[in-house]
């Protein structure tokens, strides 16, 4: 048999080897982008622990921030100032803890506004003037015994 009628008869070997480089090719793109994203991940974690930290709060959970936050502070980064998030900080996350009509505003402590900031310093700073804006006419003042 001659190697120009072997090659004739099994295309579909050289079209079999083609179509697996090309899928080891976009794999090994895939993978990695994906490890340049966990990268920069776990630098940003690193930074905002550090931040956390000489601010004077308690390091976070790395593992917990890099999935969390990702590379772009995930759902903290979306929009920070807007007016749904504002009003559930105000009424749900700010309040005494009662049910009902016992449920009464409470003043936040300044820690954390400021551990909010910090956060969206790190992640996407961009979005800080927005969130000042947001948070400039919200009562605070240390009410949290440390």
């Amino acid at each position: 048999m001659s190697p120009t009628r072997f090659a004739s008869e099994h295309k579909w070997i050289y079209w079999g080897a083609i179509a697996i480089l090309l899928g080891l090719v976009i794999t090994g793109l895939i993978r990695y982008s994906g490890f340049k994203r966990t990268q920069e991940s776990s630098r940003k974690a690193d930074q905002l622990s550090q931040e956390l930290v000489r601010a004077g709060y308690s390091a976070p959970d790395k593992d917990t921030v890099e999935r969390l936050l990702g590379t772009d502070g995930g759902q903290v980064c979306e929009s920070p100032g807007n007016a749904l998030k504002k009003a559930l900080y105000r009424i749900d996350q700010l309040s005494n803890g009662a049910t009902g009509p016992g449920s009464r505003p409470v003043i936040a402590d300044t820690k954390a506004v400021e551990a909010e900031r910090i956060v969206l310093q790190v992640y996407c700073p961009d979005q800080v003037p927005a969130f000042d804006q947001a948070v400039e006419d919200l009562k605070t003042d240390d009410t949290v015994r440390r």
